[in-house]
């Protein structure tokens, strides 16, 4: 508990810096189990330049871009209603999400060799759910990091994948 106050301290104080920190975070988190529990590398085996560059995506793309987004898309849609969220979804799946994965996946698909169709068959099954509930049940300063921490499964899958030999 002493943790999560700290963290809401912190997001209180800097809320931009954290949210970006966290969502660079998470994405290594994700790499690094993906190398240790799903590949099973060990420590003498991990790759720190694979998962600094999961960190780098996500302080320097992922949490800059949806983060921003969230702030514009409550600005533009306010209120935590069932039809607020619901409204909010939608904008962020017919609109947002298209554009965010146009410029996501290539870059993915740059930096570590995978698929643009791997990518986008698996985030157009799970994000739609995701964000319903994060629109409608977390308030606009935790959304970021309610994605990311969802997300830590889906960088692991990321990274195993485009590590593959």
């Amino acid at each position: 508990m002493a943790l999560w106050r700290a963290y809401q301290r912190a997001l209180a104080a800097h809320p931009w810096k954290v949210q970006v920190l966290t969502a660079g975070s998470l994405m290594g988190l994700g790499d690094i189990i993906s190398q240790q529990l799903v590949e099973r590398r060990g420590l003498q085996e991990h790759q720190a330049g694979r998962t600094l560059t999961m960190v780098s995506l996500g302080c320097g793309f992922v949490g800059p871009v949806v983060g921003g987004w969230y702030k514009v898309l409550d600005r533009f849609i306010p209120g935590t209603t069932k039809v607020d969220a619901l409204k909010k979804m939608l904008l962020d799946q017919g609109a947002f999400a298209p554009c965010f994965l146009g410029c996501f996946l290539p870059l993915v698909g740059i930096l570590n060799g995978l698929s643009a169709q791997d990518n986008w068959a698996k985030l157009k099954r799970l994000w739609p759910a995701v964000q319903l509930a994060n629109f409608y049940l977390v308030p606009l300063h935790y959304r970021l990091a309610v994605v990311q921490c969802v997300a830590v499964i889906w960088n692991s899958y990321l990274s195993w994948k485009a590590h593959q030999l």
